[in-house]
């Protein structure tokens, strides 16, 4: 067995996301940057290139002509599979010139501009059989797994009501629009698309729901709203769930929300039984009854299922946190990679992954969040394209 070789678009010098991400991957040692075309200039591409260590001719102009070269070089140097750290315009066209060029995708949320490149891109990987992940980082915690583990085994017996937030406060201020790299193009409608909080954590929200509790949303009623003067796409956005189970749920996400850093946090709440989950403390779980105490789990227990032992890295009482819940998906992924190169099924773990289907759900959920808040219609239907 070898080490993973991997090639990025985007994130170059000054872009938060590439970094977690090349620090996610690098975590468990088995994945090896080998290449990249950081940035849109090509000088700043080569300087990110190079501050990573790469040689020269492995920092590319642009995202083609990657593509091209990667593809020319013998089978033992050339990257195995791409990371798409890029705005979200152009999350498609990087992936589907990849797929077309024979490599694996590991995309950054949302997976494209809008749901017709989703459905595109599905198709895409289906006809090729290739590999793509999706990075939603908050189901690689442990106890998020473990959370989805109770819920599935019925300990909470039916679900009822299922509670997700997800408030920011870094955008609630109009100037940070000018000086904020990370904040300019997700204000712009030509490069994050339709939504702007929904699109970038409600998104997250919606997964994690969806995640933990095994069953799909199949109704919103939605209320989006840009807040902040001036500004085109929501920043704040409140909905109310309805699930396949017939289970009600409230989602909230904001990034207007004052004083707020990272507060995701979800509680599900079944005829036996609650569980409390919150991304700021993340290891700990709740979980509530109604005839004893509240029970506290921890990351690191002997007491845990299979699968968040399986993404627990540390003895208990070492935090885990977000750049480890992120590895998580790449140390799953690279496994998924390892096991096709030795013709061998890959693990559980290693599929418990975001992938393709994923990616149609997240797209699916924004654009009929969107039209659903713009309706004067109450309900509206989410299917499940």
């Amino acid at each position: 067995m070898r080490k993973i070789r991997m090639g990025m678009v985007g994130g170059g010098e000054g872009a938060f996301i590439g970094a977690v991400h090349r620090m996610a991957a690098n975590i468990d040692g088995q994945i090896e940057l080998v290449c990249g075309a950081f940035s849109s200039t090509r000088d700043k591409s080569l300087a990110s290139g190079r501050a990573l260590h790469l040689p020269g001719e492995r920092c590319y102009a642009d995202f083609q002509t990657m593509m091209a070269a990667e593809a020319a070089l013998p089978g033992e140097e050339r990257m195995d599979f791409v990371a798409i750290v890029t705005p979200n315009h152009l999350h498609y066209p990087v992936a589907k010139l990849a797929l077309e060029q024979g490599f694996h995708v590991m995309s950054d949320k949302p997976a494209t501009f809008d749901l017709a490149q989703a459905l595109a891109l599905r198709e895409q990987v289906e006809a090729t059989g290739l590999l793509y992940g999706l990075t939603h980082p908050y189901t690689g915690y442990p106890l998020v797994k473990e959370a989805r583990a109770r819920v599935v085994a019925g300990e909470l017996g039916a679900i009822r009501k299922v509670v997700v937030e997800y408030p920011q406060g870094w955008l609630a201020e109009r100037l940070v629009d000018a000086d904020n790299k990370q904040a300019q193009w997700r204000l712009d409608p030509d490069r994050a698309g339709i939504s702007l909080c929904m699109g970038d954590i409600g998104v997250h929200a919606a997964n994690l729901a969806e995640y933990v509790c095994g069953q799909k949303i199949t109704r919103i009623c939605s209320d989006l709203a840009a807040v902040a003067k001036a500004r085109i796409l929501d920043d704040d956005g409140s909905m109310l769930l309805r699930f396949g189970n017939g289970a009600r749920g409230v989602l909230m996400a904001s990034q207007i929300s004052v004083g707020e850093e990272n507060a995701l946090r979800i509680r599900v709440y079944g005829d036996q039984g609650g569980l409390d989950w919150c991304q700021q403390e993340p290891n700990t779980l709740w979980l509530k009854w109604p005839d004893q105490p509240a029970q506290m789990l921890r990351t690191g227990g002997s007491y845990l299922g299979e699968l968040a032992q399986a993404n627990t890295r540390t003895p208990a009482g070492h935090p885990e946190g977000y750049l480890e819940a992120f590895a998580n998906l790449y140390r799953n992924f690279a496994g998924q990679i390892q096991a096709r190169l030795g013709g061998i099924e890959p693990s559980a773990a290693a599929l418990d992954l975001p992938g393709i289907d994923e990616a149609v759900r997240g797209m699916a959920f924004i654009e009929h969040a969107v039209a659903a808040s713009a309706s004067d219609v109450k309900w509206h239907d989410l299917p499940d394209y």
